[in-house]
């Protein structure tokens, strides 16, 4: 996990090449921007996120009964880090998430749940990155065209 975090941060899985080819899409400079700078505060970040996570939605809490959430913690920093390495090369990145997927189906995650996780992901970026995130920056990260 800190390997993974000190790859990032030293620039490797920059993802200099081909941007991801969607009419609209992220603004991936952006998301690395801002990934790279709550980096060195990963597990508090991830911490921070599924505590907002079940205040925004207690109804998700119960997804997690069972769930080792430190371990559940690395696991998704380490989906953070693959996703942030590979972004401007999806074809990398489908296997991962495909697995990724059927896991999350297998645990009764259903299409409702990931808005909200977006949401609190979101507020979670917007709560480490103080001043450094706004609505403007929020708009950029999402809807940008490539």
């Amino acid at each position: 996990m800190k390997e993974e975090l000190s790859s990032m941060e030293a620039g490797h899985g920059s993802m200099e090449g081909n941007s991801i080819s969607t009419e609209r899409s992220l603004n991936v400079e952006l998301l690395q921007q801002s990934f790279h700078i709550i980096a060195p505060q990963a597990e508090e970040f991830v911490a921070a996120f599924y505590q907002r996570l079940f205040q925004l939605y207690p109804e998700v809490e119960g997804l997690f009964s069972k769930t080792n959430m430190a371990a559940q913690r690395k696991k998704l920093i380490s989906a953070l880090v693959l996703l942030m390495e590979n972004l401007r090369q999806p074809d990398r990145l489908e296997s991962a998430l495909l697995d990724l997927g059927k896991k999350h189906q297998d645990y009764q995650v259903v299409a409702r749940h990931y808005p909200l996780v977006g949401e609190a992901l979101l507020n979670t970026f917007a709560n480490f990155l103080g001043n450094r995130w706004t609505p403007f920056n929020l708009k950029r990260l999402l809807l940008s065209k490539t």
